[in-house]
């Protein structure tokens, strides 16, 4: 690390914490004790989402700057459209009930933040300081949106249970204008067309520390070469293919296999601010192109640091002592709302086959041999996104725990109530897709068993009763009620299950002419630029997140127009630059300047579909566009 201005600005914004990163991130001349305690008690918390107690989860806390009182509202629309984009993200997606989301609402006394857009424009009036140009520095760049360590610190700390080590933090900037930044705080702009895809990237700095894979610094400007060693980065490197396989190292467990984020999983050179001399693992992800999925090779680093920040085992049995073989052992685990944890119980070193998935084992019914046993249960997560034998059997996806098992030891008789505890909000309808959990109490002599019904017909459910996938299902479209009851009891919970996902449509400008032909999607005929705008409708209501891609490549988030959120994605046969990106190149994309910007005339196939606020995903729709080369000049 230098002690250039450039370099420490190069620290901050690019997930480099420590010292560092606190200087840049206060701003010049900004003070640590600015957040003073009248600061923290005119602050308003609010549980967003509420997935389980604050120290046993992963806590989300967004906060604002810059909104005045009469402007939260904003500052809460802003939440939930970052929020859904985020939840339509994976990992996110599928660990959203790890985590813990709170807003708060701490009115500013002035609309805005500092230097916004230009260094030459106002300092705003606002609690968490937050300004462009890393805090009106001239020496940084516009986009680097800083924001008060020492205030925003002070406000997530309202939030008891909560602290450094089990929260990310997100300042969200009343501001129109793109910025972002993540080191050991994120901050995004609340309200650019592009602000919501600027929360996921740059979590993916703070929490998974991951590198940015632009291939310049300066925008417009290329990067020049990589002349550093080969790159601590999980996803940059200077391997060929072939020596990832022979020294098994970087993602070469993933090569050749196409991507989430477009193309095949390969060697793409360009990365960490570079053009030439490194690769990075796709040829876009949301590491490098706003908008598109993080690739395998970033959402298992993601998974992992999720993961890392809970305890897959919530609650056991207590094992400070030895426990008598007349009662039951149970764990509680976290429940993925996008697959089950697996449970293995061993007994003596034994795996115990009727036990598969269970979350509670009955001594009584294994008959011990007089004496001392051990007893183990290994919960694991076994989700496809990891593949790294070292990241499955890390704490953050595996946890033991164990027991001394002695049958002269007798369980004294409690007075536990049978009811449920934790469960899956029931407030709120639940994708057609989900894994829906409910727990219960747990009395030691006796096993409660959760019995579950779908509008009103039983639902076989063997093994772990604890939590249904409701995948496996295979609903048919529409609203369904969901019912979980301990057998035995009067105890009940109900949750309405959305089975139809968002509808979609989509409105292109005038083309030259429109084309039907038997079997074939509706094709549109054009000789230059067009526009296309995608509307959605859901029956529940809420955020609904729309997407597109182009001739079978990544899936990218409609977000209206980089200028205005508003208007109409526009494509383009060469693309358009905007501030030193490209946007809307029909065909093969081009990110910058300096990509190919050769043309695809030809036809190409554009697909769209939804992602609603209870998680489903549409099927995709499509269309053909077929652009036309200009014409021929007559010689």
């Amino acid at each position: 690390m230098t002690s250039s201005v450039a370099g420490i600005r190069r620290a901050g914004l690019f997930a480099t914490a420590g010292a560092v990163l606190a200087v840049l991130l206060l701003g010049p001349g900004v003070p640590a004790a600015r957040a003073d305690a009248p600061v923290a008690e005119a602050a308003t918390v609010v549980p967003v989402q509420t997935t389980g107690p604050a120290d046993k989860r992963f806590n989300l806390v967004l906060l604002g700057d810059g909104y005045t009182a009469g402007e939260l509202p904003k500052f809460r629309a802003d939440v939930e459209t970052h929020l859904n984009v985020l939840w339509s993200t994976e990992p996110f997606a599928s660990y959203r009930s790890y985590i813990n989301v709170w807003a708060v609402e701490l009115p500013s006394a002035e609309s805005g933040v500092d230097c916004d857009p230009g260094l030459g424009d106002p300092r705003r009036d606002t609690p968490l300081n937050m300004g462009f140009w890393g805090g009106c520095n001239a020496d940084s760049v516009q986009r680097l949106l800083s924001v008060d360590s020492a205030a925003a610190t002070a406000l997530a700390d309202l939030i008891p249970g909560t602290a450094g080590a089990n929260r990310q933090i997100v300042a969200l900037a009343n501001s129109g204008t793109y910025g972002g930044a993540g080191g050991t705080y994120a901050t995004a702009s609340g309200g650019n067309a592009l602000s919501s895809l600027i929360t996921p990237h740059e979590i993916g700095h703070s929490l998974g520390k991951l590198q940015d894979e632009y291939d310049y610094y300066t925008r417009g400007v290329p990067g020049g070469v990589h002349s550093d060693g080969e790159p601590g980065s999980a996803h940059h490197t200077l391997l060929t293919e072939d020596e990832m396989r022979q020294q098994r190292a970087k993602w070469w467990r993933w090569l050749g296999e196409k991507s989430e984020a477009g193309g095949v999983i390969g060697r793409y050179e360009g990365g960490m601010y570079s053009t030439k001399g490194v690769w990075r693992p796709s040829r876009h992800s949301l590491m490098k192109t706003l908008g598109y999925a993080f690739d395998q090779v970033e959402r298992e680093v993601m998974v992992q640091k999720i993961s890392a920040k809970v305890n897959l085992v919530q609650d056991h049995t207590s094992n400070s002592s030895p426990i008598g073989d007349d009662r039951t052992v149970w764990v509680d685990t976290l429940h993925p709302v996008g697959g089950e944890l697996d449970v293995e119980w061993r007994l003596d070193g034994r795996r115990l086959a009727d036990a598969v998935g269970a979350r509670t084992v009955d001594l009584r019914a294994l008959r011990l041999r007089p004496g001392t046993h051990t007893l183990t249960a290994t919960v694991t997560d076994l989700t496809p996104f990891v593949r790294d034998p070292a990241i499955r059997g890390s704490s953050a996806l595996t946890r033991t725990v164990s027991w001394t098992v002695d049958t002269a030891v007798g369980t004294p008789p409690d007075q536990v109530t049978a009811a449920f505890t934790g469960h899956t909000d029931t407030s709120a309808p639940v994708g057609a897709d989900a894994v829906v959990h409910a727990d219960t109490t747990r009395p030691s002599t006796r096993n409660l068993s959760v019995r579950w019904a779908l509008d009103g017909r039983p639902v076989v459910n063997p093994g772990n009763d604890r939590d249904l996938d409701l995948g496996t299902l295979h609903l048919r479209p529409g609203t369904h009620t969901l019912t979980a009851r301990i057998a035995g009891t009067g105890a009940r919970l109900s949750w309405t299950v959305d089975a139809s996902p968002a509808g979609s449509a989509y409105a292109l400008s005038e083309p030259l002419r429109t084309v039907h032909r038997p079997g074939r999607p509706v094709e549109y005929v054009y000789d230059g630029p067009f526009t296309m705008e995608l509307t959605a409708r859901d029956d529940h209501g809420g955020h609904v997140v729309r997407q597109f891609r182009v001739d079978g490549d990544g899936w990218q988030t409609y977000y209206g127009w980089p200028t205005d959120a508003d208007a109409p994605y526009r494509f383009t046969p060469r693309g358009t630059e905007i501030d030193g990106l490209v946007y809307g190149k029909l065909g093969t994309p081009r990110v910058v300047p300096w990509d190919d910007a050769t043309p695809d005339y030809g036809t190409h196939t554009i697909e769209y579909r939804t992602v609603d606020s209870a998680g489903n995903v549409s099927a995709a729709k499509k269309f053909l566009v077929t652009l036309l080369p200009p014409r021929q000049q007559l010689s």
